[in-house]
């Protein structure tokens, strides 16, 4: 994975620490919950990594990082990965690498998922906690289900800001089309 700091951050500064996920790192985004276990700033730009868990039907669009790879290791649940033209059936125990620069996208085959997400250099993970598209955690779990369809200016607004971090929404969630 690319380990290079990302630009604006305290390059090569970062402090030991130890955390899980808690309340005070946690958000409500999209109807999933992330945690953030280390940011960008936490790492000196290094990487971020985000303990994620999501219900089935809540997918993210496929998507493009152009600036940074991500993977994913599943701890709960079953996920299938689309990764450019592959396809990986992902359990508990499975890791996952989405090198920058290759489209994908991921469905969940479980009620519900918990997964680790690592992304380097770090820095997207601001994108989870920008209280425009999220909130803070009332509770270690997933937020009440909402009948509400999306709202399509709030996902425009959220496909600006990915942008503003080298990632770019190419298509539905899902196999590519």
């Amino acid at each position: 994975m690319t380990t290079e700091p990302e630009k604006g951050t305290s390059e090569g500064v970062a402090h030991q620490y130890a955390r899980r996920m808690s309340q005070e790192t946690s958000v409500w985004y999209m109807g999933c919950l992330f945690s953030v276990l280390a940011d960008s700033e936490d790492t000196g730009g290094r990487f971020g990594l985000m303990e994620m868990v999501a219900p089935k039907g809540l997918e993210p669009s496929r998507h493009v990082h152009y600036r940074d790879d991500e993977g994913f290791y599943v701890l709960e649940g079953n996920v299938t990965f689309y990764v450019g033209a592959e396809t990986y059936e992902a359990g508990p125990g499975t890791f996952v690498f989405l090198p920058h620069g290759v489209a994908h996208s991921y469905t969940f085959q479980t009620d519900v998922v918990r997964m680790l997400a690592l992304v380097a250099p770090g820095g997207i993970e601001k994108h989870f906690q920008d209280p425009r598209f999220s909130e803070p955690a009332k509770a270690l779990r997933l937020p009440s289900p909402t009948a509400e369809p999306p709202n399509m200016a709030i996902l425009e607004e959220m496909a600006k800001d990915l942008a503003s971090y080298g990632t770019e929404v190419v298509g539905p969630p899902g196999m590519p089309e």
